[in-house]
This record gives C-alpha cells, structure tokens and sequence, in this order.
C-alpha cells in the first residue's frame, strides 16, 4: 500500500515507518526540514518536504496515497491539516489514521471506545478536531495510545531519575497510568490501516495499569520515592501537564485484540523495561 505518513522522525511516528516498512507498505513521509527527509531516506523510506498546513502543497500527496496515518498530531498544526485531509478523500476509499490520546478520557478506571471525552485543559483542543474526524464521510479511525514507553521516549521518563537522588512522583503515585509500548503501538497502527473501516477511536492499550509508584518503584530499587501534594507537581511541572498526569485511568485495549488481531508483546512493563 502506498501510504503518506507524519510524524515519521517523532518518538510514536518513528516506530510507525519502521512497522510500516517491515509489513511492505511504500511509506511518503512529511517532514519540515532535509535533515529530517534524509534520516527518513535511510529507512528507505520517500520523504517531502512540505508544511501540513499548505493545502495546494498536499493536496497531490494525499491524492497518490491508498492510505494515510497521522502521528504529527499537534495544536498549531490539526486545525488546518485534518480538514484538508478529510476534504481530499471525501470520494475516495483511502483510510485516514488519526491520532489522540488517552488523557482524552480523563479519571476513568474503564476506558473503552464507548466512553465519552472528560478531557483535561491540555488535551481539550483534541475534542472538536476528533469529532470532525469521526462525523466525515471518509474511512475515518482514531487511535488513542495509552501512556507510551520503550526505547528512550516517553511520558514515563519523568520517572527515571538520574540515579544520583529521590526520585519525585506526580502526586502521591496512587493514581494508575495505563500503558502501551511503542513497538506495539506501532504494530496497531499498521493494522488499523491495512483493515480500512470508519470505526471511531481505537483504545490502544496494552492493559498494563500500573500506578505512577509502581512505575518508578520498578526502575530505581532502594532510591526513595518522594510524594508530592497536586499542587507541587502542578509548580514543578506546569498545571496543564501535571493535571493530566495526575488523572487515573485505565483500560484493557480489549477491541484492538479482538477486531484487529493485535496481540501486544513488548510489555509487562516491570519485565520489559527494568529486568
């Protein structure tokens, strides 16, 4: 399948192009610059140079494409980019893969595809881009990755400490964060593509549901652990940021497995990571 990728040089995008080639899919990346074209290139992967908010520019990318993954997914950039992507498939039966997250769904210890958006001050811009995504008349999927980790990306580094002190959690650490490994991420996106149906959001979570403790317990042995009250994490880390990290969520990814196959591997998380 020929495909137009974003985001392929970015941390989820990255691991996107690398499953998307190892399944023989012709990847096009966009990218913003010829130092970024060229680490796509080494892939062997095609790569443009091309600003997503110019539509003429788009336009005939998105036409020569059988399918279309977004992973660039980024306030400056949806408002203009998602309604030039679903106005040049309207008549065409080319899948569009959009991206979300999982803090759209705010506290909620049972996420599936049925719930509704409770979403937190820093994910809000999400909620009105993913309902245009969802009411086109376009093979339309949204996928809403768990907290990402693997490799040396991810939310879940806020955790990692340096070795040389106490270790500060978001909060207390009682909260639960739900988790997804990049590689397996990865591997749904492909799926979800290569299946081409409008089914709304996809939950792509492992059904790992750790707390923020655990997490960081996991990785340090005997480094202290030190709790916060929500506003210290909210001066540390920025109240936006800190809000959303201090949500507790969790979900199983329960119709990724049974509609699509998936079957993650990379995880446990206390295995995978910290053995």
């Amino acid at each position: 399948m020929k495909v137009f990728l974003t985001g392929a040089t970015g941390y989820i995008g990255s691991a996107v192009l690398r499953a998307l080639l190892a399944n023989g899919h012709a990847v096009t990346a966009a990218v913003r610059s010829e130092e970024k074209a060229a680490l796509v290139r080494e892939t062997g992967a095609k790569a443009v140079v091309v600003d997503l908010t110019d539509r003429a520019a788009l336009a005939p990318l998105l036409r020569q494409a059988e399918g279309v993954i977004h992973t660039a997914s980024a306030q400056d950039v949806d408002p203009s980019f998602v309604p030039n992507v679903l106005n040049e498939l309207v008549h065409s039966p080319t899948q569009f893969v959009h991206t979300s997250g999982i803090w759209l769904f705010g506290d909620n210890s049972s996420i599936t595809e049925e719930s509704e958006p409770d979403a937190p001050e820093i994910v809000s811009w999400r909620v009105p881009i993913d309902r245009q995504v969802i009411n086109s008349n376009v093979n339309t999927a949204i996928i809403a990755p768990a907290v990402v980790y693997g490799g040396q990306g991810g939310v879940t580094q806020l955790l990692a400490g340096d070795g040389s002190g106490p270790v500060s959690l978001v909060g207390d650490g009682r909260q639960r964060w739900t988790l997804v490994h990049v590689d397996d991420l990865a591997e749904l996106y492909v799926r979800v593509l290569e299946k081409g149906a409008a089914v709304g959001y996809v939950i792509a979570a492992s059904g790992e549901n750790p707390t923020v403790r655990e997490i960081a317990s996991s990785g340090h042995g005997t480094v202290e652990l030190v709790e916060e009250t929500p506003d210290a994490s909210r001066e540390r880390l920025g109240a936006p940021f800190a809000d959303a990290l201090l949500q507790d969520q969790a979900a199983t990814g329960q119709y990724a497995r049974d509609a699509y196959g998936w079957t993650p591997t990379s995880g446990d998380w206390l295995k995978a990571e910290h053995s």
